[in-house]
């Protein structure tokens, strides 16, 4: 049985939505390659900490440039033929991944396909918005980036096999091979994909300053500090919880295999319990509710010996919380702009977010020598969290808006 939002849409809304999911589900199986495969890559290149922290910083830092130019593009040449693009600059850089000798290479390597995962997910989210029903756009959305979970889910399988059941070193060049080829299949699904009605717009130039003026200047305030918190706190998390997983007090592969997996199945689930949320709470309650929920239980969970009993079951609720404010933010930020800036808008807030976060994740690394991985985390994603709980304080209630409104 399909769920109420599915059914109410036509074979377009269906093949939109589609598209966008396997597109983030290969973005997700390769952004998530680099965390899961850092312990296999650190020891084979010899790199420290603080080394390992600027090639996954490099890739969210150059996200943010690919989003912002992606979400500006999208308003002026359209939506799916942005994504055509982006698709096949990630095919390429995934494949760079694959053949590359050295951290140098890597990094850059990775920069680029930061470049492509910023703008498939910021023109994406767009368009999946633009597809769904005001009443229901919440669970639409956060439907579409459960996607992230999947691929995330695919990443942690096809490393442990790759690793695991084969040279680690040609293992992990394998698996981001792989990811390359399954690119392709995805530009396929896009080929004359229409354009939902609410992202058609009347023709005239979208000004991009215009998200510094009024009446957005203050939208892009709000958005942009939303999406600082919560991309700090997650990419904190997705980066270096394999590595503590890995190297902390527990250092059976397995039980911190299991951990990873209840955490994954918790994000998977967070997405829908987060839209739900938004349809029915409201995109401000949910997030704040969502928000000061996680900051009071990232200290309690980092204050467990991992991979025990207790801490592989409170994996799940980290988790369900971390995505389930993606999913509450995904709507507001389609819903803070008209339809020519929305492109720009919510390419500009998402992505400027994912590079602070990515560069403060990256003096995690520089940290952990003082004061260790899990005290670092425990501090860094508690601010995160934070930093949401107060943008929600500050965003007004825009559930139920319509997008094909210009003056919205």
């Amino acid at each position: 049985m399909s769920p109420q939002w599915y059914r109410t849409l036509d074979l377009q809304g269906r093949r939109t939505f589609w598209t966008a999911f396997t597109g983030f589900v290969l973005n997700a199986l390769a952004i998530q390659l680099y965390p899961l495969l850092l312990p296999t890559i650190a020891a084979a290149w010899r790199l420290d900490a603080l080394q390992a922290g600027v090639i996954a910083s490099a890739t969210l830092v150059a996200s943010t440039a690919g989003g912002w130019i992606a979400g500006a593009l999208s308003d002026r040449w359209g939506r799916v033929r942005v994504l055509q693009a982006t698709i096949l600059l990630f095919a390429a850089a995934t494949l760079m991944c694959a053949v590359s000798r050295d951290a140098v290479q890597l990094t850059i390597a990775r920069a680029l396909q930061g470049a492509a995962f910023g703008g498939e997910w910021a023109v994406g989210i767009v368009l999946v918005a633009e597809a769904a029903a005001p009443a229901t756009r919440g669970r639409m959305v956060g439907a579409a980036q459960s996607a992230w979970a999947v691929g995330w889910a695919l990443a942690a399988g096809g490393v442990f096999a790759a690793v695991s059941l084969h040279d680690p070193v040609s293992g992990w060049r394998a698996t981001f091979g792989l990811a390359a080829i399954l690119a392709l299949g995805v530009l396929l699904l896009r080929h004359r994909l229409p354009t939902p009605p609410a992202a058609k717009r009347d023709g005239s130039p979208a000004v991009w300053r215009g998200l510094f003026a009024r009446p957005y200047a203050y939208a892009t305030f709000r958005g942009a500090l939303l999406a600082i918190g919560l991309h700090g706190g997650y990419w904190a998390l997705a980066i270096w919880l394999p590595t503590l997983l890995r190297f902390g007090p527990a250092t059976d592969r397995a039980e911190a295999g299991r951990q990873l997996a209840v955490l994954i199945g918790g994000s998977f689930l967070g997405y829908f319990g987060g839209s739900w949320l938004s349809d029915h709470l409201g995109r401000r309650m949910a997030l704040l509710a969502l928000a000061v929920t996680a900051a009071l239980f990232v200290p309690i969970y980092f204050a467990l010996p991992h991979a025990k009993v207790l801490a592989v079951i409170l994996s799940f609720p980290l988790g369900f919380l971390a995505t389930g404010m993606f999913s509450a933010s995904g709507p507001v930020l389609a819903e803070l702009y008209p339809t020519a800036l929305r492109g720009s808008g919510q390419g500009f807030c998402y992505n400027l977010g994912r590079g602070v976060g990515g560069v403060a994740t990256g003096f995690i690394g520089a940290g952990v020598v003082k004061i260790g991985l899990a005290p670092m985390l425990t501090v860094f994603v508690t601010g995160a969290y934070g930093l949401v709980a107060l943008a929600a304080l500050l965003l007004h209630e825009t559930r139920g808006r319509s997008l094909a409104d210009e003056d919205s």
